[in-house]
């Protein structure tokens, strides 16, 4: 059985809104085509509906306001304007390559991208933002598995093949879907909550099962300590810390 008070085994990121700042610029096309099928959906309801969800899934609530079916044809239009709107303005989170130096020293290479987007967006945006040199091969798809999130499937299958048990891991995520995802995976998941328009209350990442939260990403190597040494004096005392 696992040790819930040891040193985390490894450190799961996700992608979108965590390594790079690709929320907005993903969420104003969206916002954009949702308009063109009819739908007068807010930006903070496009946002609290779609954010960390893979949008082939959201078939149904699409069709329920606009009584559109989205097919593969539509969703390859979203791609492709997607990705164009990326390359103009896509950057790195602040801090992101200073935490990742810290969290290093702290796991080695046991660290990954875990997303539930599709494997070409997110191999091209670590390669725009120069992350491809911090992770690797060491990314894994949401689309490449039975469930994306916020099924716990994407994590569990890097879990495995860093050969670390889900249950030792810390997970660094944005939205409540991939909260849940790494909630449901035995995780510990860190809620990173910047200011902005398309960031998720940290109240709703806590509601999800994050086991605290934080937002700026310089933070999060002293908050791995901090959490680690809360659990070891937990533990001292005979209950776990939480």
């Amino acid at each position: 059985m696992s040790d819930h008070h040891a040193p985390f085994s490894a450190v799961l990121f996700d992608c979108d809104g965590v390594l790079v700042d690709s929320e907005p610029i993903t969420n104003r096309v969206l916002h954009g085509m949702l308009h063109e099928l009819g739908w007068e959906i807010t930006d903070e309801e496009c946002v609290r509906r779609f954010i960390g969800r893979g949008l082939k899934d959201e078939w149904r609530i699409i069709e329920q306001h606009t009584g559109v079916r989205i097919d593969e044809a539509w969703l390859d239009e979203f791609r492709e304007r997607r990705n164009e709107a990326l390359r103009g303005g896509l950057e790195a989170v602040d801090g992101i390559f200073e935490a990742i130096e810290g969290v290093r020293e702290r796991v080695g290479d046991r660290f990954a991208c875990v997303t539930g987007a599709d494997r070409a967006k997110v191999e091209f945006q670590l390669r725009a933002t120069g992350l491809d040199r911090a992770f690797g091969n060491r990314v894994f798809s949401g689309m490449e598995v039975a469930r994306t999130k916020p099924a716990p499937d994407v994590y569990l299958a890097a879990a495995d093949s860093l050969g670390v048990d889900p249950a030792t891991v810390a997970v660094v995520e944005d939205s409540v879907a991939g909260v849940t995802a790494g909630v449901a995976a035995g995780a510990s998941v860190f809620g990173f909550t910047p200011d902005g328009p398309t960031s998720t209350s940290p109240a709703a990442l806590v509601a999800a099962g994050a086991v605290t939260t934080f937002t700026a990403m310089g933070e999060l190597p002293s908050l791995l300590d901090r959490l680690r040494r809360a659990r070891q004096q937990g533990q001292g005392r005979g209950h776990p810390a939480r």
